[in-house]
Parts: C-alpha cells; sequence; structure tokens
C-alpha cells in the first residue's frame, strides 16, 4: 500500500481524464505528480469507458488510502450548422451568408441551422460564432425562416461546426436528454461532483438539483454572457463553480474574461462556495514538455486570487506530456504558496464571517493560527459544512477534515488547503481530542512539542453543531505510541 505524504500546496489540482491518461498506471503516476481529483468529461467517450475510470479512481483511493474526487461533467446542449454539399465551403470576409431552415446540403452562400429555437429570436445586430468564433457572423435581417448575415470575418466552414449565440438568451434547457442519461450513470456510479453546462439562469440549477435527488454536489460552468446577469443567484443555488474561460472568451471580448474571472472567484469565495479556474492554463503542454511564461503568470495568478482547484484539460486528456503538465502545475502553486507575499495576497479579499458560532469559530482559527506556531487545522464534520467555513477564511496552515462519511470526504477532496480523512466517529470530548492527534501524527501533519487547533460540535454527530474550539500540544509519549 503506497505511502501518502501531504501536498506542499494547498490549492488543488484537478485533471481530465482521456486517451492519454485512462490508463490506470498513467491515472497513478497522476495522483503521485500532484492530481487531486479527475474530471470525466461526458463530451467524450461512451459509458463503458467512463466506468473503467471510476473503477480505477477508485481502487487509487484505495492504495494511497486518501479520498479523491470525480467530477462529471455534463456537455450542455450544443447548437451546430448543418452539412455542406462538399463538407466545407470558404466564406470570404464581408461576404453574406444566410443560416435557414432547408435541409439540403450548404454552400459558400447558405447552410442549415437545425435550431427552430434561434428563428425570430435574432435581431439586426446580434452576433452569430462559428467553430469557436473563428467565423464570425453579424445578423443583417432575421425572417421565421432565415437568417441573412455578413461574415465580419469569414473562413473555412465545415460539417457540423459549433454556433454561439453570445448577444440573446437562447430558449432551450441545459440539460439534453444526452445528459440526463450521462447525469444518471454520474450518480448511480457515485460522482461526487457534476458539472453543469450551458448555465443561463438560476433556474438551469434548480431543474438539475431536482434530477439529482440530493446526491452529488452540483458546480454550475459559467461560459455563457448569459449566466453573468444573474451571477450571484446562480453561484449561491450552487455547491461549486467552475469559471469556464474557453467558451467565455468565445462569446465575451478577450479582455473582458480576466477580471470577470476575479469576480466570480472572489464572490464564490465570499460564499464559501469551492471555485475552479478551467481551460487553457497550460495550453501550449498538450504538444510540448514546457509551458510559456504567460500559462505559468495565468496559473501563479489563480493561485494568488486564492481557487480552490486549477484545472488541466486536453493537457492530460489528450496531450502528449499529461504527467509532465501536472508536475508542472504543482510546482508553480507550490513556488507561490511559499512566496512572502502569499498570505497577504490570498487574503486581499475579504470574507468577514457570518453572525453564527460557527463562522466566529472558523474565523478564530485562522486568527489563532497566524498568531502562535499551529501545525494544523482538526475539524470533525459529518457534512463538510465546517470545513468550508474554515478553508474560506484562508489559514496558513492546513486543514484536516475528519469525517465518518467517504461521500463527505470525497467532496471536500477539491476544497484549498483541506486534507480529508475517512475515520470512525467520535463521541466524547476525550476521544475527539485523542482521535485529532492521532490522525495528525499518522498523516505527517505533527511531531513532539507542535500544537494543533482542534474544531467540533457538542453534541458530537449533530450537523451544523460546530460551537468547540481546543488547541492541543501534541507530547512525546504520543508520538512514540504512534510509531509503535
Amino acid at each position: 500500500m503506497a505511502k501518502f505524504q501531504p501536498r506542499d500546496r494547498k490549492v488543488k489540482i484537478l485533471a481530465t481524464v482521456g486517451p492519454a491518461s485512462s490508463d490506470p498506471e498513467m491515472l497513478r503516476r497522476l495522483v503521485r505528480a500532484g492530481a487531486d481529483a479527475f474530471r470525466l468529461n461526458m463530451s467524450h467517450g461512451d459509458h463503458s469507458i467512463h466506468e473503467k475510470s471510476f473503477e480505477a479512481i477508485r481502487a487509487l483511493e484505495k492504495e494511497f488510502q486518501r479520498p479523491i474526487a470525480i467530477l462529471c461533467d455534463l456537455q450542455g446542449p450544443k447548437l451546430r450548422v448543418g452539412e455542406f454539399k462538399d463538407g466545407k465551403a470558404l466564406i470570404a470576409h464581408g461576404a453574406r451568408f444566410t443560416l435557414d431552415r432547408n435541409p439540403e446540403p450548404g454552400d459558400a452562400t447558405r447552410v442549415q441551422l437545425p435550431h427552430p429555437e434561434l428563428f425570430g429570436l435574432l435581431e439586426k445586430g446580434h452576433r452569430l460564432l462559428i467553430n469557436d468564433g473563428k467565423i464570425r457572423m453579424r445578423v443583417r435581417e432575421a425572417t421565421p425562416d432565415a437568417i441573412h448575415c455578413t461574415a465580419e470575418v469569414g473562413g473555412v466552414i465545415s460539417n457540423r461546426k459549433g454556433v454561439n449565440v453570445p448577444d440573446a438568451e437562447v430558449p432551450i434547457p441545459a440539460l439534453t436528454e444526452k445528459d440526463r442519461r450521462d447525469l444518471t450513470f454520474a450518480i448511480e456510479h457515485g460522482a461526487d461532483w457534476i458539472g453543469l453546462s450551458f448555465v443561463q439562469r438560476p433556474e438551469d440549477i434548480a431543474e438539475a438539483r431536482k434530477l439529482m435527488g440530493g446526491y452529488g454536489s452540483l458546480c454550475a460552468k459559467i461560459e455563457k454572457p448569459q449566466a453573468i446577469k444573474r451571477l450571484n443567484e446562480i453561484i449561491e443555488l450552487s455547491d461549486g463553480v467552475m469559471v469556464a474561460r474557453g467558451d467565455l472568451g468565445v462569446e465575451l471580448n478577450p479582455e473582458e474574461v480576466p477580471p470577470l474571472q476575479k469576480r466570480i472567484v472572489n464572490f464564490s469565495r465570499t460564499l464559501g462556495k469551492p471555485v475552479i479556474v478551467a481551460t487553457q492554463m497550460l495550453e501550449s503542454m498538450i504538444e510540448s514538455p514546457s509551458p510559456t511564461r504567460a500559462e505559468v503568470s495565468d496559473v501563479a495568478n489563480a493561485v494568488y486570487d486564492g481557487a480552490d482547484a486549477v484545472m488541466l484539460s486536453a493537457e492530460t486528456a489528450a496531450g502528449d506530456w499529461p504527467e509532465e503538465a501536472v508536475l508542472m502545475m504543482d510546482r508553480i502553486a507550490a513556488q507561490v504558496e511559499r512566496s512572502d507575499d502569499f498570505k497577504q495576497r490570498v487574503r486581499f479579499l475579504e470574507t468577514p464571517p457570518d453572525a453564527t458560532t460557527a463562522d466566529a469559530l472558523s474565523h478564530a482559527c485562522m486568527t489563532i493560527a497566524d498568531t502562535v506556531p499551529i501545525r494544523a487545522i482538526v475539524t470533525f464534520t459529518a457534512s463538510g459544512a465546517s470545513a468550508r467555513r474554515v478553508v474560506r477564511e484562508r489559514p496558513s496552515v492546513p486543514v484536516m477534515v475528519l469525517t465518518p462519511s467517504a461521500v463527505t470526504a470525497r467532496r471536500t477532496a477539491l476544497l484549498w488547503g483541506a486534507y480529508p480523512v475517512i475515520t470512525k466517529d467520535i463521541g466524547s470530548f476525550e476521544e475527539m481530542i485523542a482521535k485529532g492527534k492521532r490522525m495528525a501524527l499518522r498523516h505527517g501533519f505533527g511531531d513532539a512539542t507542535d500544537k494543533l487547533i482542534v474544531l467540533a460540535g457538542v453534541p458530537f454527530g449533530t450537523p451544523g453543531a460546530t460551537n468547540l474550539l481546543h488547541v492541543v500540544t501534541l507530547q512525546g509519549d504520543e508520538l512514540k505510541k504512534h510509531e509503535n
């Protein structure tokens, strides 16, 4: 059984599983390199492939004796053009082009748009972005049967390329029939997080929650401009948030994305919701063994902003250097967190505690750890709520999350600074102190004379009853007992 040492960083690394990383041995190497959680992209591969990934990741949990979060990322609805006579066509810059209901193959002047909900929705001046924004159309006239456009940016257009409509709220649900099937599969196989794509309004979150039936945690992917208009409501209704910069960068101007990323991270942190920064973080490492300096700075800025997790997409799913990409992200994050100004910068955002005992004690944990030498904060939790409160403060020491629930342990594996451990529940104050010390020694969070902060609730086992904070000192005889 592998001996697993705590990471030398608090931000988590979420790696996407794909053809380059689905082999169990490669997944093992990614965990050793620094991956704390894995994303299964339901847009690619069938259920039999994803089932093997579930099995391999759960086997690694047992091998490393460390909870690993699995996020199943739903595809969401995709708007696409129809097909062309020759499979593709060249649209000149400034040319006129029409998207219509005619199912006949298209050419350089027109193509079918097999989405009736868009006709009558678009207006003059609205934009249509095709193939990830490589082709940009501006609507001249829209009728119930055709959308007449001017190609502001032309290029080669081919069969079934994606269409983005940034200027209108598309009246389609965030969950397709495929998403519903994928969601059922994910829940049945114990997915810890569900990534919801195409979120435009809070009602999309409510629909997904109803289908989830209380299982799993819901991560809202912020990738549509329409979601920005109701961002606060969407984040409040979600369990976590993903800044999906790839799609945001298609529908928004590039210069709008960085400040929006900071806004999403800050509001999520204020609410104590885990936030993931995703897409193109080390994009060049899909083909190169080393990143660009700009990519290194991008990852570093996300770490400085206090994001809970940074995500690798194609870098680990389909790239030539999946292990090296994780190692690089791990090195960047660890170096940033060791910098002299990290604590000050990561706390530049104020997260004042709510007027509750639990929040006040969580805030006190951070203050005590800044004032006296503390090795770790140990929190006992059934639901994970107390762990979320503690890490929201971005304390300077790791947070051991002791819980009897494997579900809670896996979900908290995405939290900044959290080190979840599955252990039996406690029944008394003495047992709490003894177990906190024992787990800290066992997992490398303490030595003789080190101090720990222990946070719990009395009566024990009662959700939401965090009301006890205790500072304890590890003794030499306890260390000897543990070693024996």
